[in-house]
């Protein structure tokens, strides 16, 4: 038997899960779950690194009281983009900010003035989002730029923490791809490109491969948590290069939906696609496991609907996923729609009234009960995975047969089936934990129990229940999708 431990922090909770690897299958055990809770002081939105570190050694704590002092690693991933900044001590100059945080508006526009939306695009293959590390920078560079001076080293959130743990100063190859900031030739930041939007590259780190032991565990944390050292591994840091570890697919044409907070759609491929209708589409070219392409493109995904609950909830009732899919299961179908990637929907706040504002500017019907708002995110959320999987295959110039849901999205049984009827495919989902999955698969394969990704599918199909959805009603569907492309995408 050999475990290790994977921490994988999401954008609102996070887990220490214990992974056991028997030579044939591997199990899950949560030891450790704690929230992540964004802090805002005066008109900035933090993330509260220092607890998140803290979450982390209570979770090696919690793993030893429950009888596994004997773990082989740890691995660590976290979303994208986010950043801390250290000075010479290596000490913290300033919490991490959050990407939902208002400096980076109006960033992309200024980036364009310095350098062309397609040189940047030829440059990174990476899909434009304003929360994009490049952008921060770059926010940064304008407003804050005495900040950049002193900052010696930067450090992605998980590349942070594994720091926090080894005292070693590295970029996994992974998270940093979601900056916009790699050349997606030389897989190395491209400091032409910084040096053209004035941003220092002074405090960039080397880049290392997914997979790569980055240290030991430093002896005072050994003796403060009270265990022997052992390995910290950069796994495939980014929480959707770690999902896509554990897509179960048999063979290599295949296109995967990690499903939560974020939903990305995209495919692997061995080579990135920049071609003028990449660009067009907006697709990026992530890095993943094994040197591998994460062809994808981010779509809002569940937190809509997540924000519509968190509302409700304040007006004193506590509202439960499972009830108001009922309550939307109940209701007619198809009575309006929204672009879930409109600018409309990316901030917090008053998330039903954004809905219904959206409705009401393209002379639809105006949902009012709280199933109606449902159904119409869920329903619309299906729709645009239909109009990214088709774009999906015509840039990658190949049908791509099978889908595969992974993430905690796939607890959604609701938005898994509108999937299957949208798309008019069988699809799969699972396994429901895929983040921590891939995690710990990455830690396996870097420790040599495992041999490679091919045979690490083959134990995760082995290991884990994989739910098939069979499309329903799919003229219906299909006719309502022409609509939806014609008169809901893209529009102001």
């Amino acid at each position: 038997m050999v475990k290790v431990l994977g921490f994988d922090y999401g954008a609102s909770s996070g887990r220490a899960m214990l992974g056991t690897f028997d030579g044939n299958k591997i199990t899950l055990e949560e030891v450790h779950r704690f929230s992540n809770d964004p802090v805002k002081i005066k008109d900035t939105l933090y993330w509260d690194i220092l607890r998140l570190y803290h979450e982390l050694k209570t979770g090696i704590i919690e793993c030893r009281k429950k009888g596994h002092g004997d773990i082989k690693s740890i691995g660590v991933d976290t979303w994208g983009v986010d950043f801390g900044l250290l000075d010479a001590n290596g000490d913290l100059l300033a919490n991490p900010v959050h990407y939902r945080d208002e400096r980076t508006d109006g960033m992309i526009e200024q980036a364009f003035e310095a350098v062309s939306k397609k040189e940047i695009y030829d440059r990174t293959g990476i899909q434009f989002m304003q929360f994009n590390t490049l952008y921060q920078l770059l926010a940064l560079s304008k407003n804050q730029p005495e900040l950049l001076e002193k900052a010696d080293s930067m450090l992605f959130i998980p590349d942070l923490l594994n720091y926090f743990m080894t005292g070693k100063m590295y970029s996994e190859y992974s998270i940093a791809s979601t900056s916009q900031m790699l050349n997606i030739s030389t897989r190395d930041f491209d400091l032409e490109l910084l040096d053209k939007l004035q941003i220092p590259t002074h405090f960039l780190k080397q880049i290392i491969e997914s997979g790569t032991i980055v240290g030991n565990l430093k002896e005072d944390i050994c003796d403060e948590l009270m265990i022997d050292s052992i390995p910290v591994i950069a796994v495939a840091s980014h929480d959707t290069g770690s999902a896509v570890i554990s897509a179960p697919a048999e063979n290599e044409d295949f296109a995967f939906l990690s499903s939560g907070t974020w939903s990305l759609l995209g495919t692997e491929l061995y080579h990135p696609i920049t071609s003028q209708k990449a660009f067009d589409a907006e697709y990026s070219n992530e890095g993943g496991f094994n040197k591998t392409i994460r062809f994808l493109k981010n779509i809002m995904g569940l937190w809509i609907y997540q924000d519509c609950r968190r509302e409700w909830n304040k007006e004193g009732e506590v509202f439960e996923f499972d009830d108001l899919e009922a309550e939307a299961r109940s209701l007619e179908p198809f009575k309006c729609f929204i672009d879930p990637d409109h600018s409309l929907f990316y901030h917090h706040g008053h998330m039903p009234e954004k809905v219904q504002e959206f409705c009401r500017k393209t002379n639809q019907y105006v949902p009012e009960k709280k199933g109606e708002i449902v159904r119409c995110i869920m329903e619309s959320l299906a729709l645009k995975y239909r109009y990214v999987f088709e774009r999906l295959e015509e840039v990658a110039g190949k049908r791509i047969p099978s889908l595969h849901i992974v993430g905690g999205g796939c607890k959604n049984v609701m938005i898994s089936q509108f999937t299957a009827n949208a798309l008019n495919k069988e699809i799969t989902t699972g396994p429901i934990e895929a983040t921590a999955t891939g995690n710990i698969v990455a830690q396996l394969i870097a420790l040599g129990e495992i041999k490679d990704l091919k045979q690490a599918r083959g134990i995760i199909r082995n290991s884990f229940e994989i739910k098939t959805y069979k499309p329903q009603n799919a003229d219906k569907w299909d006719e309502v999708y022409q609509y939806f492309e014609k008169n809901i995408i893209g529009k102001e």
